[in-house]
Parts: structure tokens; sequence; C-alpha cells
């Protein structure tokens, strides 16, 4: 294999990729307790939920999740420069448009994986947040849609698209069906096409490429990293969330010890005791860590417990507490990098 060439500076090796109805704020907080290095996402916002709804409810969050980029749905140049605006006044440490969502709602609004076909319009857009603010502008998007999805055809996007000066993109190494498949088909029938993603890195060295898609284990982002700049994992990292327990070690290299699962949830107590008195409802957090004892013994009565003993509106952290005891504290420093649930 040859190596990576690396011309852009940017500290962000490692990404959770945003998905809606997971990488919420309360999952973010978690996966901030196992990883203090890597890149979270918010759920992608629409710029009409941003212009029209409740921005605290949207856009809040706690300072210990920085880094954190907000990801912005919309096609209008103005719109999401007036979005990027508010996301810059609220904290965010970047801005990422998503050009990769192929669900028919996204479509329906023209935006998401079909603006892929209108690169010079991802490029008005993309111009108009850069010059309304000052935190970096990134793009998130699939190496291409329906028919139009040649080596050519990304070349062309990508060079229309940072000509813009926008000098990161997030490739989602799957092609999408806008019509005929489900966003869940969408995220497992195209084959993955990792070589068109490490082609781009040798086409475009001055660029900052990560690669996104299929990706479940610590290996398999070792392996990405000796050809591309970084690595967005997806499923794999909601699905199990220890899989990031080694990697400001094993990635980042710092000299430090990962925590185990039972100082994981021990850490997140305070927290939820916080939020919960606030009136958030234990299981809207809870529900994130369901899956943080993967694969250990124990995991079954714990899942079993939280899920039907976390719903009730004053229940807090003593249901956590609870659960907690029925895992083995032998479950100290177990091997994250097993593959998850089998999925390719």
């Amino acid at each position: 294999m040859s190596q990576r060439i690396n011309t852009v500076v940017c500290p962000h090796l490692l990404s959770v990729a945003p998905m809606m109805d997971r990488t919420d704020r309360h999952f973010r907080y978690l996966m901030r307790r196992i990883t203090r290095r890597t890149l979270l996402y918010t759920e992608m916002i629409t710029t009409q939920a941003i212009i029209h709804g409740d921005r605290p409810k949207l856009l809040d969050f706690d300072a210990a999740e920085h880094p954190i980029s907000l990801q912005l749905g919309g096609d209008n140049p103005k719109e999401l420069a007036e979005c990027a605006k508010v996301g810059e006044d609220w904290g965010y440490d970047e801005i990422n448009l998503n050009v990769g969502c192929p669900s028919p709602r996204v479509q329906q609004g023209n935006f998401g994986a079909c603006l892929m076909t209108q690169p010079e319009l991802v490029a008005d857009c993309v111009a108009a947040m850069q010059g309304a603010v000052n935190i970096p502008v990134t793009v998130k998007h699939r190496i291409g849609v329906d028919e139009q999805d040649s080596y050519a055809d990304l070349c062309r996007f990508i060079e229309i698209v940072s000509a813009t000066g926008c000098d990161r993109f997030s490739v989602h190494a799957r092609k999408a069906w806008l019509q005929g498949l489900s966003p869940k088909e969408n995220r497992t029938v195209p084959p993955l096409r990792y070589a068109d993603v490490y082609r781009l890195k040798q086409d475009f060295p001055h660029l900052w490429i990560e690669i996104n898609g299929g990706i479940t284990t610590l290996e398999h982002i070792q392996t990405h990293l000796t050809q591309v700049d970084a690595v967005m994992v997806g499923r794999a990292a909601y699905d199990n969330p220890y899989l990031f327990a080694t990697v400001d070690r094993d990635i980042y290299g710092e000299a430090i010890q990962p925590k185990s699962r039972h100082e994981i949830v021990e850490e997140m107590l305070p927290y939820i005791e916080r939020a919960t008195k606030a009136g958030v409802k234990l299981h809207s957090i809870s529900r994130h860590m369901l899956s943080l004892f993967l694969g250990q013994p124990g995991t079954k009565a714990w899942k079993r417990f939280i899920t039907e003993e976390g719903r009730g509106t004053t229940v807090g952290r003593e249901i956590i507490e609870q659960a907690l005891a029925l895992v083995s504290q032998t479950n100290a420093i177990a091997d994250p990098v097993s593959m998850v649930s089998g999925r390719k």
C-alpha cells in the first residue's frame, strides 16, 4: 500500500457520522466520555427548521461536546449562509453541508444526495456559507447518484466545489439511488468503492479527503488511514460506541489509559442527574447507552433493566446505577476492535 500524501492541516483523523435520530446531544455527550479527539456531528438540521423553528431545542449542546460540527440541509445559498452564521454564533466548530442523504423528504426539498447532480449550486452554497462565517465549511457527499456515478463525474463535482476554497470532503464510498431504494438500502445495497476515494486523494493531494461507509473495526480505520486523510464511522459507532475506547491512544497517539465501560457509565451519571432534573426524560439519554456493553457478560440484563424501568417520567440516575450493578466489573478494557453484528 502506498502512503497518503498530507498537504492539508486538520486535527480530525476520525469522526462519527451525522445520523438522524441518533447523533443528538445526549449521544454526543456519551461519545465524548469515550473519546476526546474524535469529531462529532449533529443530526442533519434543515435551514427551514433553523429559520422558523425552536433554535435552542435544535442547536443547544454541552460545552464538553467540542469539537462539534453542525450539519445543514438545504439548497438556498442565502438561507444556508444565514444558518451557518447562526451555527457559528451558537459555538459550533465547523459547518457541514449534506450532499449525501437520499431520503424522499430530502429529495422533495432538492437537497441532500440530489445536489450531486448540481455541483455549481453546491459551490454557490458553499461560497455563501464561507462568506458568512470564519469557521471551516465542509461537504459530506456520495461518490455519485443514479447513472451519474463515474469517477469522472465525481472528479468534476470535487473540482467545481473545491474551487470555492473548500478543502475538506467526507466521501461516502457508495453511490445513491434516488429512486427504487430506501434510505436504509442506500446504506448497504450499492457496492462500496473504496478505490475511488483512495484515487481522489491521489488526484487531489491538496484536499483533505475523509472516507465513510462500511467501516466497523479499528483495523479498518487504520487501514484506510494509509490511503486517505481521515475516516468517518457511522452505524458501527452507534451500535458499538465502545469501539472508540482506544482511538485517542491508537489513532491520535495520546499517552492515556482507555476508560472501562463502568467508568464511562459513572461519568454519565452527573449529566443524567442534571438533565432529568431539568425535565429531560431518562429514555432520551439511556437509549443511546444500551449497546455500551455489547458482547460482554450481562449486556442482556443491562439492556432489559434500562428498557423496562427507564421509561417513567420521574426516573433518573438511580435506574442506570441499578442496571450497572447487573454487569460484571470484570468488563474493564475489553477488545473494542470486534466486528459489529457482521455488518458490511
